[in-house]
């Protein structure tokens, strides 16, 4: 079976996003050997996830009410109302709001300051 080890984030302002993924998240960035690409550390070796990359975006960006045209990464989150007030504050804003999914937990998808859609998750078992 082949998992996901890398993800990207593209991005019309490549500042402003890594100002918001660091206050969100408090993900590190480093620039790459100099290119317009940073790498983005999201936590500890040896626990869940992946870390990814940052770039500048090569065209238009997404465009408001249109489908997602690429993968949604869900970030696992400890308090979700708590998470999406401080996501907002940062300068997201809500694609669709906390629902339940049965058995799993509670989700919700948030825009980023690109327009980047991406998800978090508060697992809960009971969530209905």
């Amino acid at each position: 079976m082949q998992r996901p080890v890398h993800f990207e984030i593209h991005a019309e302002n490549t500042d402003r996003a890594i100002a918001f993924y660091t206050k969100l998240f408090g993900w590190e960035f480093s620039q790459w050997a100099g290119q317009p690409y940073w790498l983005i550390k999201t936590g500890e070796k040896g626990t869940p996830g992946i870390d990814g990359g940052l770039l500048p975006r090569q065209g238009p960006g997404p465009v408001g009410m249109a489908p997602v045209n690429g993968f949604v990464c869900t970030i696992d989150v400890a308090e979700l109302d708590a998470m999406v007030e401080k996501a907002v504050a940062a300068g997201a804003t809500i694609a669709l709001p906390k629902m339940a999914i049965p058995t799993v937990g509670w989700l919700a998808y948030c825009k980023d300051t690109e327009g980047n859609t991406f998800g978090m998750m508060e697992m809960n078992a009971n969530a209905a």
